[in-house]
């Protein structure tokens, strides 16, 4: 039975002690090349959220029956089978959104995020624990992905949520900045990405800095002495 302290620890680390894009710096490839807008980015994180679930409950629910030499093949198998199901239900429900993402929802099957995750964790914990952490790496990547993605789109053509409605027909892209602003291209190409990347990383390392200093500045918790003589 997992205890709340135990999610709490799996959650504290996918979405910010261990987050895959900005602390283990896994899955650069997806990460700068979809991020050219928020949805695109949000709809590969979920994507892959998915895959690493199920793969987490399938591989940690069979860990004791898969030879340890052969763990790896039959982690990609697995992987893939589920890759393959997801591809599927894009193409044929988000069809449009699918010719956007174009092979990167089929590279998930290689994602450095997925295969470490499965064997680092899901091959060594219980199903229930494997699904959480598959879902919270996953919802780590998630809002790195869009507040990059929203980042990247803001500077290099003012707009937020473009492609909104490739997912729902009925909205538009917010319109941020005037419609007479030019764009930064730098912001969309790939070094641009890169550059924006490295900010959010320092920005992490100076909050996890912060944290630390005021813990150490935190005063002990007095010692009760209730019931001593």
């Amino acid at each position: 039975m997992i205890t709340r302290e135990e999610i709490k620890t799996i959650a504290d680390n996918g979405i910010w002690k261990q987050n895959t894009s900005i602390v283990q710096i896994l899955g650069l490839c997806p990460l700068l090349a979809v991020t050219t807008n928020a949805v695109n980015g949000i709809m590969l994180s979920l994507a892959t959220i998915i895959v690493m679930a199920m793969s987490g409950v399938a591989i940690a629910s069979l860990r004791n029956l898969i030879p340890h030499e052969i763990r790896i093949p039959v982690f990609i198998l697995i992987v893939a089978a589920l890759v393959t199901v997801v591809d599927l239900l894009f193409n044929a429900n988000l069809h449009e959104l699918y010719l956007v993402l174009g092979i990167f929802i089929p590279l998930i099957v290689t994602n450095c995020i997925v295969l470490a995750r499965v064997e680092a964790f899901a091959a060594k914990n219980p199903p229930v624990q494997a699904t959480l952490d598959g879902v919270f790496m996953g919802i780590g990547m998630l809002w790195t992905l869009a507040v990059l993605g929203a980042m990247r789109e803001l500077l290099g053509s003012g707009t937020i949520l473009g492609g909104i409605d490739m997912v729902f027909p009925s909205l538009q892209p917010i319109q941020v900045l005037p419609e007479s602003y030019p764009g930064f291209l730098l912001a969309l190409l790939p070094p641009g990405a890169f550059i924006l990347l490295g900010c959010m990383i320092a920005w992490k390392n100076w909050m996890s800095a912060k944290a630390a200093e005021r813990a150490q500045r935190r005063p002990p918790e007095p010692v009760s002495t209730a019931g001593c003589h």
